[in-house]
Parts: C-alpha cells; sequence; structure tokens
C-alpha cells in the first residue's frame, strides 16, 4: 500500500470547481451516449454485411462488387474500433473527473483551457503540449 506521501505526488488537483467538474461531465455523457449509437449502428452494418456475403457467394457475383463489399466491410470495421477506442477515453476522462484530476496536462502539469476540453473533453494535454508534440 502507499503511503500518503506517494499518493500525493501521483495525483494531481484539478484546477476546476465542482460545478465546472459537472458542466465537463455532462458534455462527456452527451458524447458517450452519441458514441454509443453510432457503435450499435455500426455493428448492425458489420452484421447484415457479414450476413449478405454468406448469401451472395451462393450467386454469381462480380469480383469488383465483392471487392467493393468487403472494402466497405473493412472501412465500417475500422470505425468501430475507432469509436470503441473514443468510448474508452470518454471514460477515462469521467474517471480523472471522479478522482478530481481532469483538466491537468499530463505533460507540462498546467491547467488545460476550458475551450480547449469543451472541444476535446477527453484530452490530457493543453494545446501547449500538444503542438509540441506536433
Amino acid at each position: 500500500m502507499a503511503s500518503s506521501k506517494e499518493t500525493q505526488n501521483e495525483e494531481r488537483i484539478t484546477p476546476y470547481s465542482d460545478e465546472e467538474l459537472e458542466y465537463f461531465k455532462q458534455i462527456i455523457l452527451k458524447k458517450r451516449e452519441e458514441s454509443e449509437n453510432e457503435l450499435t449502428t455500426l455493428q448492425n452494418l458489420l452484421r447484415e454485411s457479414m450476413e449478405n456475403a454468406s448469401d451472395e457467394s451462393a450467386y454469381s457475383f462480380h469480383m469488383a462488387d465483392a471487392g467493393t463489399d468487403a472494402q466497405e466491410r473493412e472501412k465500417t470495421y475500422m470505425l468501430f474500433n475507432r469509436t470503441k477506442k473514443f468510448i474508452r477515453y470518454l471514460d477515462q476522462a469521467l474517471q480523472r473527473i471522479d478522482n478530481k484530476t481532469y483538466g491537468v496536462c499530463k505533460v507540462t502539469g498546467k491547467k488545460i483551457a476550458k475551450g480547449r476540453l469543451e472541444a476535446v473533453p477527453h484530452t490530457q494535454l493543453s494545446i501547449e503540449a500538444k503542438l509540441k508534440r506536433g
């Protein structure tokens, strides 16, 4: 078990008030709900696409059409994975809100601007750190 001194060094306290944290939490929860809906839609598209692919294989099917369908399936799968990753980032941001470490740049240790958090609520980098990274 870590001593209280070690825990204090690992945790940074948020520069935002509880009211501001609640504001960001609502933004994140809304984005998370939208992403969950998108994930369900993409999952249904993938399922339909796979079912159609097995149905069409019994018929005469042009190779170019098969290639296009495979490409669309791959694109949908990539979007599905990207959306899952985004939800994971949002969940991590919610966790930072809960443990009061939200809104602190993990590179500079400085406050992340409110406008940046409104635009990219899951970010852990200030604009300064983001620009240095490239």
